[in-house]
């Protein structure tokens, strides 16, 4: 009896080594349990969640949203007291219109002194005019002197007309000589101007945006957050008021670097939610990380130092999710998803 029961203990010794032994080379795919389906559970529900901020500050005018609220792209979701730069608006106009009429009457001078440098222009031509003919009438004068066939008192009488036709040159051509200075003061003074309505322009520019920013609007098709912002409250720029959480959304999976030899972009994929136990979504890889999760991390490993114990890695691999899946509706940005990738696909 004794003999039989230690035989039974024996073979059951043998049965539990056996079934521990096929238990740890299943747990490790290992011979004769190798597959060619890689699966991890550090995998998640990733979206491009947006978070809306104003660019000026103000008091909350109207917030006619709600918390998890559906949204179409351009939908008003905050609205900013916008007396201020409704203001700000109409004095850049204001100065636009200054600075336009200032430009305006600049042309007008210019005209002006177009005109007056046209005229001394006109006035040096004729003063060169007198002077020819007074140097002519002196020459003959001369020559008639030298005869005796006129008197010396003509003689100088020419020669003082003839001076004073110099003289009448010399003014008409400084005087042409002011009007071009006042012309060319005209068009620096001109560059200036449109340099100065340049600004206006800007500035009015920048007052219409502040203007237009008083209206948060979203950026895309989604479901908002939590919204904090409320009514009669004060907001400055950069605070953060809600988020929208866009529709278009994809699964991060995180395989040991040991998995992902055999993996191939446009290979099928097939994941579980754990929020939707049960349910089956297919989806196909969509790209693979350029470097690990520890590349990643504010602060790195310095594994040069101290001793060493091998840790194995994580590649991030994109997941695109297939279309046509009513309920991957469900599925939200941050939910825990359990991926498997059959290799020999």
């Amino acid at each position: 009896m004794s003999r039989l029961v230690r035989a039974i203990a024996s073979l059951l010794a043998i049965l539990a080594g056996i079934a521990g032994v096929l238990l740890i080379l299943y747990v490790w795919q290992l011979p004769p349990f190798t597959t060619s389906v890689e699966t991890t559970d550090n995998a998640y529900v990733r979206g491009q969640v947006t978070f809306l901020a104003p660019q000026v500050s103000g008091y909350v005018l109207q917030a006619p949203v709600t918390d998890y609220q559906r949204v179409k792209k351009g939908d008003v979701v905050l609205k900013i007291d916008d007396r201020i730069y409704v203001q700000k608006v109409r004095q850049a106009e204001a100065t636009l219109a200054a600075d336009q009429a200032q430009l305006a009457t600049l042309e007008q001078e210019r005209a002006s002194d177009d005109a007056k440098l046209k005229a001394a222009e006109a006035k040096v031509d004729s003063a060169n005019v007198g002077l020819e003919t007074a140097q002519a009438t002196y020459d003959r004068n001369l020559s008639l002197a030298r005869q005796n066939a006129i008197s010396q008192t003509a003689l100088e009488q020419s020669e003082s007309a003839l001076e004073a036709a110099r003289a009448s040159l010399v003014s008409a051509r400084a005087d042409a000589d002011v009007a071009q200075q006042a012309l060319v003061s005209i068009t620096v003074s001109r560059k200036q101007y449109e340099a100065a309505i340049e600004g206006a322009r800007a500035a009015l520019e920048l007052a219409r945006i502040d203007l237009a920013n008083t209206v948060i609007r979203t950026p895309s098709d989604g479901r908002l957050g939590e919204v904090s912002a409320r009514i009669g409250a004060y907001v400055t720029t950069g605070t953060q008021l809600m988020s929208v959480v866009p529709d278009r959304i994809w699964i991060s999976a995180n395989f040991k670097e040991t998995q992902v030899a055999a993996m191939r972009i446009g290979m099928p994929v097939t994941f579980t939610a754990d929020l939707l136990k049960g349910q089956r979504f297919t989806g196909r890889i969509e790209s693979f990380s350029p470097a690990t999760g520890s590349e990643f991390a504010v602060i790195k490993s310095d594994n040069a130092t101290g001793n060493f114990t091998k840790v194995t890695q994580r590649l991030p691999v994109r997941i695109a999710i297939d279309e046509g899946q009513p309920a991957a509706e469900r599925l939200a940005p941050g939910l825990s998803v359990e991926v498997s990738v059959d290799t020999a696909g």
